[in-house]
């Protein structure tokens, strides 16, 4: 016979162990959309861009960033005709990278975008992108502060174009605006401090800006909120270079869970996407894999 005592201590442990499995189910789910930068599977995406697609949707990716748009295509396609693969596969695409360049896109006697940004921001827009982002600023743009605040100029009337679609303009740093300086302030300082944040989002590149001495938990802590959006990633010491190169995410020096906890925490970032550029004999396809998994043990889907 089961006594009272012995039901009340019974029923207490399996209310204990619910609440305990309740709490880990829980606890690990995490605000933030996981993607993946399509530049990690570069080689597939030029020789076959749908199976490559076809392959990252089965994976388990929900997210990309395009890395190819070229003549008003992205990877061969019309705008219309990716957003239609992208839907067919169950995928979505908030972010894309375009180089933003002054000289090519910027007419200074108008002092306004030429068509070719204009159709840039409009393709964007029609494949249900949230940022248009350039992961590049020419070194003709920032060989002084003059020079740098008037492109920063344009990065936030490119944010009044992109506004207009309902979108937003971004930049994504590489390590050279960590390590270069221009009146005693890096050149990640003066961007950040010379764009609108209601108009420029930035995208934190957290493995490139390491070879330039950069940290990504201290710019996230001296510019909390600014960064919508960010790539992913861990870094290892390239056997090869002597340099940093990229490896999978939580087996490199760059502590990378910590720094997309902070992220999402007290970095405004609802957008995280992994990149991968080296990956130390294993398949681009399988590393990304990898990623994803490890990204959804950290509690983000």
């Amino acid at each position: 016979m089961t006594t009272r005592r012995d039901f009340l201590k019974s029923s207490s442990l399996a209310l204990g162990f619910s609440a305990i499995s309740f709490d880990l189910l829980t606890k690990k789910k995490k605000n933030g959309h996981v993607g993946v930068q399509l530049y990690s599977v570069r080689a597939d995406m030029t020789k076959d861009p749908l199976g490559t697609l076809k392959k990252v949707a089965e994976i388990g990716y929900k997210n990309v960033e395009h890395a190819n748009y070229i003549n008003r295509k992205f990877y061969g396609y019309s705008a219309s005709e990716f957003k239609k693969i992208l839907v067919d596969l169950g995928l979505k695409m908030p972010s894309g990278h375009t180089v933003l360049d002054k000289n090519k896109h910027w007419d200074a006697a108008k002092k306004d975008f030429n068509d070719v940004w204009k159709y840039t921001v409009e393709d964007a827009a029609i494949c249900g992108q949230k940022h248009v982002i350039s992961p590049w600023l020419d070194v003709s743009q920032r060989k002084n502060l003059s020079d740098l605040k008037a492109m920063m100029d344009i990065f936030n009337k490119s944010g009044e174009l992109c506004q207009k679609s309902g979108m937003k303009y971004g930049y994504h740093n590489h390590d050279f605006e960590f390590n270069e300086k221009l009146d005693g302030l890096t050149l990640y300082d003066h961007i950040l401090q010379n764009t609108d944040h209601q108009l420029v989002v930035h995208q934190l590149d957290i493995g490139n800006m390491y070879g330039g001495g950069g940290r990504a938990l201290d710019v996230i802590n001296k510019y909390p909120g600014r960064f919508e959006s960010m790539h992913v990633k861990d870094e290892v010491e390239s056997k090869t270079s002597g340099k940093f190169e990229s490896t999978v995410i939580g087996k490199g020096i760059v502590g990378t869970e910590e720094v997309v906890e902070l992220g999402r925490k007290i970095g405004g970032t609802k957008q995280f996407i992994i990149e991968q550029e080296s990956y130390q004999g294993m398949s681009p396809m399988d590393a990304i894999k990898e990623d994803l998994v490890i990204m959804k043990m950290w509690g983000y889907k």
